[in-house]
């Protein structure tokens, strides 16, 4: 069953063009230009329901717009999309039951009161019996640990503890089709395991489909079996996440920071390891996974020296889509 299809979906934004110049901002103000700005160009995409897609690309991309495209809050230039059988700007009103949506920097729930009360509000507004909504409830308080807080306002919890609430919140009426935007931009990387943890058994339990954005490679690499790349608009890359891992993904990026008094030649000469950078005590290392594996590295690193702290990160998401669009003639399927 396909969950989401789009036909050569567009969007153009008339924005006002910039003037150089003292003389022309002030032309600018009296007589001003506009011009078309492509945001996303002929998008076609066909996601199963089930499926957990990446949604990927830099800042500007036009990923966001395209969501706001599929949820309806955007009408395009162009084209066409169904989404559980619905158009999204036509039948905006019918498909919000149906769908859930996370932002991580825009909050669905209420800033000065409690989680509790929020999520009684969401349960009228989408008019859930309220039988199953408290039965819903619990299951989601104890599957995300909410207890703690759900009667602490919003405005006085951690990041953490509002996406975990956010998330909850968007399953309350047990949506078909899940969109998160940035789901785990700012959150520490314990707080971002159990998010990826809880959206995988939810996924699994209910069968919700998930349509990812993210720059946190790690989002897509623990979530995702599949990736599509959007670049100036467009799709530059539709692909399994196994073969972006294997083919594209294949660095780590390993930051030391050294005690006082010991060199960077005295690092060990490890195949496939190399010295990115040095800034005072801290040495950046990437390590080609395709020659030797982090363990290997850390091994021979620990038999050799002293370092007060380690970090082991993937590459980010801007150096990938890069890279992508480097090669994209060599990995495209």
């Amino acid at each position: 069953m396909i969950a989401l299809q789009t036909r050569d979906l567009c969007k153009n934004f008339i924005v006002k063009r910039k003037s150089a110049g003292l003389s022309g901002s002030f032309k600018s103000l009296l007589r001003p230009e506009w011009e078309e700005k492509l945001a996303v160009r002929d998008i076609n995409l066909t996601v199963e329901a089930g499926e957990m897609v990446a949604f990927l690309g830099p800042n500007g991309a036009g990923k966001s717009t395209t969501i706001k495209m599929l949820t309806g809050i955007l009408h395009p230039t162009s084209g066409e999309a169904k989404v559980l059988g619905y158009t999204p700007w036509l039948e905006r009103t019918k498909l919000a039951y149906k769908i859930g949506a996370v932002f991580g920097q825009k909050s669905q729930l209420w800033y000065h009161l409690p989680p509790i009360d929020s999520f009684d509000l969401i349960s009228r507004i989408y008019e859930l019996k309220r039988n199953d909504y408290l039965t819903r409830r619990e299951d989601l308080i104890e599957r995300f640990e909410l207890g703690p807080y759900l009667h602490t306002p919003v405005r006085k919890l951690s990041l953490g503890e509002r996406m975990r609430c956010e998330i909850a919140a968007s399953f309350l009426h047990r949506p078909r089709l899940l969109f998160l935007d940035e789901p785990t931009i700012g959150l520490d990387v314990v707080v971002k395991q159990r998010i990826r943890e809880l959206i995988r058994e939810l996924n699994r339990n209910d069968g919700t489909t998930v349509f990812l954005t993210s720059h946190d490679a790690g989002d897509m690499e623990e979530l995702c079996n599949r990736a599509v790349v959007i670049h100036h608009g467009g799709i530059l890359l539709d692909t399994p996440v196994e073969r972006l891992r294997r083919e594209v993904m294949n660095r780590k990026t390993l930051t030391l920071t050294l005690p006082e008094g010991n060199a960077v030649f005295d690092l060990p000469q490890v195949a496939g390891m190399e010295i990115a950078s040095v800034e005072g005590r801290r040495v950046k290392l990437t390590v080609d996974l395709k020659t030797t594996g982090i363990e290997t590295v850390l091994s021979a690193l620990i038999g050799r020296l002293r370092f007060d702290d380690v970090t082991v990160e993937d590459p980010p998401m801007e150096e990938i889509i890069k890279y992508i669009y480097g090669m994209q003639r060599g990995i495209a399927p």
